[in-house]
C-alpha cells in the first residue's frame, strides 16, 4: 500500500508563502474543522475567525498554513513559521510539471510563459537548462519569494 506525502516548507510568513504555491500549483487552502467554506470564501479569514473562537492568541494564528489539490492526488503543502533564514540550498525541491507532453522549441516556450506568470506573482528566475535529447527536455530553475529553490520542468 503506497503513503501519502506532505511536503513541509519552513518559513517566514506562511500565510503568504502558502498563497504563491496555491497560485503556482492550482491548489486550494482547506477549510477549518468542520467549517463549510462557500465557494469564493476567503479561507484565511475563516481560519482567523476558527483560532480565534478556539482562542488560539493573535500573534500564532499566521505561524501555519497549507494548501492541498482540490482532487487529493498530490501532495498537500504544509507551511510552518520558523525563526531562523534559509541559509543554504535546498536539499529537497519540487519540479513543478508545466510543460506535460511538449518538446522542443513549444516546451520551453510553455515553460517560459509558466516563468513569467510565477515571477509576477513573487518568484524569481535562476536559470534556464536547454533541452539535451535524451536525458533532458530542458528546464528552468526558480526560487518562490523565500528563496526556496524548484524548478519548472
Amino acid at each position: 500500500m503506497s503513503r501519502h506525502v506532505q511536503v513541509t516548507f519552513d518559513a517566514h510568513d506562511p500565510r503568504a508563502l502558502s498563497a504563491f504555491w496555491r497560485e503556482v500549483l492550482d491548489y486550494v487552502h482547506p477549510a477549518p474543522p468542520g467549517v463549510d467554506l462557500p465557494e469564493g470564501a476567503d479561507p484565511f479569514a475563516a481560519w482567523d475567525e476558527f483560532l480565534e473562537r478556539a482562542g488560539v492568541p493573535e500573534d500564532q494564528r499566521t505561524s501555519s498554513s497549507a494548501v492541498e489539490d482540490p482532487e487529493g492526488r498530490g501532495p498537500r503543502l504544509f507551511f510552518q513559521r520558523v525563526p531562523e533564514g534559509k541559509t543554504a540550498k535546498n536539499r529537497v525541491h519540487l519540479d513543478v510539471r508545466a510543460a506535460p507532453g511538449l518538446q522542443g522549441e513549444e516546451r520551453m516556450a510553455a515553460l517560459e510563459a509558466e516563468c513569467e506568470r510565477l515571477v509576477a506573482l513573487g518568484a524569481a528566475r535562476v536559470r534556464r537548462f536547454e533541452p539535451e535529447p535524451p536525458l533532458s527536455a530542458g528546464f528552468i530553475v526558480m526560487t518562490d519569494p523565500e528563496g526556496n529553490e524548484f524548478c519548472l520542468d
